[in-house]
């Protein structure tokens, strides 16, 4: 699987593993070995109460996928209108992070009407034939904050503007950082993701998930090994 990001002219190409670094589903104090309770997962944006945590965007079906390889295109916007003006099949206009944005799930060749390119993330592990809902989130945590351990019904990616993290699935542990490639994890594996480094973290994230199953899952039974330090 290879992993592109395109921001201007600049492309970064990696081979990506089978299972990746990813956006966590939910946060709490540092707790490694140990699955977080339920009433840590993201939350809908709108009972947001502060900044910190992960929050839930909109949860927005994509139906059937054409086919071919699919990618996660991010573009920004000066206004919500502009946005939704250049929006087109299977786009979403979120605002996160300070940014009005429009993503889009479709093909590596596709380009909106307008705006700024800020990234093109893929290929999306999908399966054919198969009905998809992408749910996007955003994420800002600090340095020893963890996820709960989870599963995804999909693919799961994020963009990430500032930070680092650490990803430990039972593959073992991967870092993702601010300027790096994005990177994907595919639908299934368990996953706790822990955030590192000295500094807030903040991302965007992407779950394209099976519409007929729930995105996120709570896993009480996998043990991570603590790789994520």
């Amino acid at each position: 699987m290879t992993t592109l990001l395109r921001a201007g002219v600049c492309v970064v190409s990696i081979v990506c593993a089978a299972a990746t670094v990813c956006v966590a589903a939910t946060f709490a104090a540092p707790a490694l070995a140990l699955p977080q309770p339920a009433d840590s997962q993201c939350k809908p944006v709108a009972q947001r109460t502060g900044e910190l945590g992960c929050w839930i965007m909109i949860d927005d079906p994509v139906g059937l996928l054409p086919a071919g390889q699919i990618f996660w295109h991010l573009d920004t916007y000066a206004t919500r209108a502009a946005a939704e003006g250049a929006r087109q099949s299977r786009g979403t206009v979120v605002e996160a992070l300070g940014k009005i944005w429009l993503f889009t799930i479709a093909e590596a060749a596709w380009r909106p009407r307008a705006g700024t390119r800020v990234a093109e993330i893929g290929p999306l592990p999908v399966r054919e034939g198969s009905a998809y809902s992408a749910m996007y989130m955003e994420a800002i945590s600090t340095p020893g904050m963890t996820s709960a351990i989870h599963t995804h019904s999909g693919p799961e990616a994020w963009y990430t503007t500032a930070g680092e993290s650490c990803l430990e699935t039972p593959q073992g542990a991967m870092y993702g950082r601010a300027g790096g490639p994005p990177l994907i994890v595919p639908g299934g594996p368990a996953m706790l993701l822990t955030a590192t480094g000295t500094g807030q973290r903040r991302a965007v994230v992407l779950i394209l998930h099976d519409a007929s199953q729930a995105a996120i899952t709570l896993d009480h039974e996998w043990k991570p090994k603590g790789l994520c330090k």
